[in-house]
């Protein structure tokens, strides 16, 4: 069994078909065909159910493919690690963030590290905390930002953090809404927004966590009348006078037309960085350094 038979079979699996998957990996049709079918007469099972319309794992393929992709991911980390012990920095590196991060900045951190480690492949993926975190888990992203409540915790999943910032929340709402106008008499408590309607994000995100923990640590009950998956839809939201939200202040700034209300004892958001120290890779540990490095 080659290291480049799992490869073709890793593309075929993700692309869906022969065709696409030898365009993925550089070869021509018929070799990359060929050498799937000498890997199934060795393993003694088909991989694939192929038909004129579709390609998809067979039973034995589904059971297969994790194994696969995982002895390619340690011939890759292997390469990788001869290449740091001669000096050089090498592979492959893929990072997770939410779209709110403040503590740094992203484009410009990995702006650095490319100038630094030119052989080094980077691919960012955007998404929500909790979905970021499996990622980091499963080994699909080497390391991820994420946006979380203090409560959050990541070592059941076998991973490390580091504490970027904290911050609190604040209250956004349209302009001339009532509560704009309370704001200058100070902070308004949490027990004055239970009668408002509120914009949140969807119910199990690490982002609503972080209000609702606060909502319910206080005894309080409120109304999640409008949820978004997107911060800009979320801000139209309040814009447009439906509901109001909490947010954190440092990621007010980027949302213009809010009007904000000081908060008296009200969320705390944690931005922290993430990763997994049984798979950190020599290009992994050297993008840590350097956010070590731009604080």
């Amino acid at each position: 069994m080659e290291l480049q038979q799992m490869r073709y079979v890793v593309a075929v699996a993700e692309t869906g078909g022969f065709t696409r998957a030898a365009e993925r990996c550089l070869v021509v049709q018929s070799a990359l065909s060929h050498q799937i079918g000498k890997l199934e007469r060795e393993l003694g099972a088909r991989l694939f159910d192929r038909t004129s319309r579709r390609v998809a794992l067979t039973a034995a393929g589904e059971a297969f493919l994790p194994a696969a992709r995982q002895a390619l991911e340690a011939a890759d980390r292997a390469r990788a690690e001869v290449a740091a012990a001669t000096g050089e920095i090498r592979g492959r590196l893929a990072i997770g963030a939410i779209a709110t991060v403040t503590a740094v900045d992203v484009p410009g951190l990995m702006r650095a590290y490319h100038l630094t480690y030119p052989q080094v492949t980077m691919r960012l993926v955007d998404g929500m905390s909790e979905t970021l975190v499996r990622s980091v888990r499963d080994g699909d992203l080497d390391l991820a930002f994420l946006g979380v409540p203090p409560s959050f915790d990541t070592s059941p999943l076998g991973l490390r953090s580091r504490t970027l910032t904290t911050d609190r929340h604040v209250t956004v709402v349209a302009p001339g809404h009532p509560l704009a106008h309370e704001a200058a008499k100070g902070p308004v408590p949490l027990e004055r927004l239970v009668e408002e309607s509120f914009v949140d994000f969807p119910a199990g995100a690490a982002a609503r966590a972080q209000t609702d923990e606060a909502f319910q640590a206080a005894r309080l009950h409120r109304e999640v009348a409008f949820e978004a998956k997107g911060l800009e839809f979320l801000a139209d939201l309040v814009r447009g006078g439906l509901g109001i939200a909490l947010l954190p202040s440092r990621l007010v700034p980027r949302l213009p037309g809010l009007t904000v209300v000081p908060l008296h004892n009200g969320p705390t958001r944690e931005e922290r960085l993430v990763w997994n120290d049984s798979r950190r890779s020599p290009a992994a540990a050297a993008f840590l350094d350097s956010v070590d490095d731009s604080d």
